[in-house]
Parts: C-alpha cells; sequence; structure tokens
C-alpha cells in the first residue's frame, strides 16, 4: 500500500479552511466521500486508473492548534498500489494535491512538511 503524507501551517481562519479545501480536492478530480468539520475523506473518481491504483486523500484539520489567523492541517494520500516504484501513481497524486494547496490563491502557505 503506497501512502504519503504531509502537513500544512496556512494562514487563514479555521471557519473558512474547510469548504475551501473541499473545493481544492474537488477541483483535482477528487469526489468527496465524507466530511466534518475537522475531516474529509475523498477518493479518485474510477476510471482512469485500475482500481488498486485509485487514490483516497484524508484531511485532517487540527482545531487545538488554530488561532484566529492559522490554521494547521495534515493529508494522508493512500491506494493499494504497492510503491515498487518511486513515480507511482500515488506519489504523484500526492505531489500535485500537496502543490495545488501550497499554490492555492486562497491562503498564505506558511510552512509545509512531508513525510
Amino acid at each position: 500500500m503506497a501512502r504519503y503524507t504531509c502537513s500544512f501551517i496556512l494562514s487563514i481562519s479555521i471557519d473558512h479552511l474547510q469548504p475551501l479545501v473541499v473545493e481544492l480536492l474537488q477541483d483535482c478530480d477528487l469526489e468527496i466521500q465524507y466530511y466534518t468539520p475537522d475531516y474529509i475523506i475523498a477518493r479518485e473518481i474510477p476510471g482512469n486508473v485500475s482500481f488498486s491504483k485509485l487514490v483516497k486523500a484524508e484531511v485532517l484539520i487540527d482545531k487545538s492548534a488554530a488561532t484566529e489567523t492559522e490554521s494547521r492541517m495534515s493529508i494522508v494520500i493512500k491506494n493499494e498500489e504497492l510503491p515498487l516504484q518511486v513515480d507511482n501513481h500515488c506519489r504523484q497524486m500526492f505531489e500535485f494535491i500537496k502543490q495545488t494547496i501550497e499554490q492555492s490563491r486562497h491562503w498564505h502557505l506558511i510552512e509545509s512538511l512531508a513525510g
């Protein structure tokens, strides 16, 4: 199973973050399966890659560390594909989603830490 994670600190109010992240994931061709104010699950829309390569994204918004101007969130991008190659489909989607978050016009990126 391929799995990639990243944490972000963003300059945006916690109240505005969740709807913008939902919109961002949809813009990345992911279908929202479930969401609450601090947790979002989305998956890649079937049709372009085999079932085992379909990516699932989990976003955790950390309300406990939020201030009026800063919010923290973490993403986990995973699929059932064995990461036998460094440049696998899951890694490509992770890099695409990470870059989309980092370059979003809706907030200013303060810090990102990929793990």
